[in-house]
């Protein structure tokens, strides 16, 4: 009874603080753009602010995940809180896009201390939740970022303006300070081997791809379904509205649906993981994300779009799942401090690609054929589960 009530109590405190934290970053990700907007940013400028919120995570992920280990993800959480909270409190003290730019890559650089030790902490505790709750840690960051905290910040800047709305996202990253112990209590998290911050360390952190053929797979999953991801929610607007005419807030509602089938996925689906087996639950999801991205990539009228949307989110929702559940089997095999940080650094990469690359080779062939593109990558993983050849996607058969 007493470690029934401690896991639902720790599941349901760390759902309250990483949906705090996602509602942050949404209001804070939407205000940047509302604010370069009326700062007069240029196309170059604005594209500049929208990279700068993903650069310092490619750089910082690994070594945060040294420092977890080293200092422990409570730690880390709180300073990682007050740094974040005291950028934003500094962003209206010059109204100009250099600044602006300055800060939001800033950010980028603090902002793992917070989700690097988030991430450690939940695949340490996804042993005592069940692997059937995998998927609440993303979807409940999913849902403050994507659609409370978006929701939120138009109506706040209205209301209050540019300056008190960066006063107020500051004071709400300083703020979760209080909610940490709910997740960061004093004994929870304790390192498999202690661990010091420098470049062999970090070396030997990345020679664990190349080594473990687990962590390998599932990080190429993370990366390719990052990218799909990223280029559905950067690019789906232009094609709707460009090449079928849609209003912008039609094209607009594409997202919100893609992005509700999948924070649904990953809210309602976890218990299939185990009832399936991994294989089953990986090849659901991959076949989902292939209906839909060619749906949306071979669609010549706007209802294929409206069909293709929840089930390319259905279909990434269904892989998050396994592949948080096997992150935290990897986590404990190879020290989950070095498998945060690597998971930390493969999605987001995935996602810069996606909308980088996407940019460029749109310009050659056209944004929606694109989507196509990542069909031959879903059907490969498929092939790879349905022919049993990888004993480590076909664990659980």
């Amino acid at each position: 009874m007493h470690a029934f009530v401690a896991r639902h109590r720790f599941l349901l405190g760390f759902v309250l603080l990483t949906s705090t934290a996602g509602i942050s970053v949404g209001l804070a990700k939407v205000t940047t753009s509302l604010y370069a907007l009326s700062l007069g940013a240029s196309a170059t400028s604005f594209g500049l602010i929208a990279g700068a919120q993903s650069i310092g995570i490619l750089f910082m992920s690994l070594a945060v995940g040294v420092m977890v280990d080293q200092y422990g993800p409570g730690r880390l959480f709180r300073i990682g809180c007050v740094l974040v909270g005291l950028v934003y409190l500094a962003v209206p003290f010059f109204a100009s896009v250099p600044w602006l730019l300055t800060c939001t890559a800033l950010v980028s650089f603090v902002m793992p201390l917070r989700f690097v030790s988030l991430n450690t902490v939940f695949m340490q505790q996804l042993e005592r939740v069940g692997e059937t709750k995998a998927g609440w840690f993303r979807g409940s960051h999913m849902l403050g970022m994507f659609l409370l905290g978006p929701v939120l910040a138009a109506g706040i800047v209205d209301w209050i303006g540019f300056a008190a709305s960066y006063w107020l996202i500051g004071t709400t990253f300083v703020a979760a300070v209080l909610l940490a112990p709910l997740v960061f209590g004093p004994a929870r998290y304790r390192a498999e081997a202690p661990r010091s911050l420098n470049w062999r360390e970090l070396r030997s952190q990345m020679a664990l791809l190349a080594d473990d053929v687990s962590l390998r797979d599932v990080s190429v999953i993370e990366f390719v379904g990052g990218a799909a991801h990223m280029y559905y929610s950067f690019f789906i607007v232009a094609v709707a509205v460009h090449g079928f005419g849609l209003g912008a807030s039609h094209a607009a509602g594409l997202i919100s649906l893609q992005g509700a089938a999948y924070i649904a996925a990953l809210f309602l689906l976890g218990a299939g993981l185990p009832r399936l087996g991994e294989a089953r639950f990986y090849l659901g999801g991959f076949t989902l994300a292939s209906a839909g991205l060619l749906l949306i990539g071979l669609a010549r009228a706007p209802v294929l779009l409206w069909l293709g949307a929840p089930l390319l989110g259905l279909g990434l929702g269904i892989q998050q799942i396994a592949n948080l559940a096997r992150f935290a089997r990897i986590g404990a095999r190879l020290g989950r401090g070095k498998v945060a940080g690597l998971m930390a650094l493969v999605g987001p990469a995935g996602g810069l690609f996606g909308s980088v690359a996407g940019g460029v080779l749109g310009e050659l062939f056209g944004l929606q054929p694109l989507f196509l593109c990542f069909v031959p990558c879903f059907l490969w993983f498929a092939w790879r589960v349905f022919a049993r050849r990888d004993a480590v996607l076909v664990q659980g058969v």
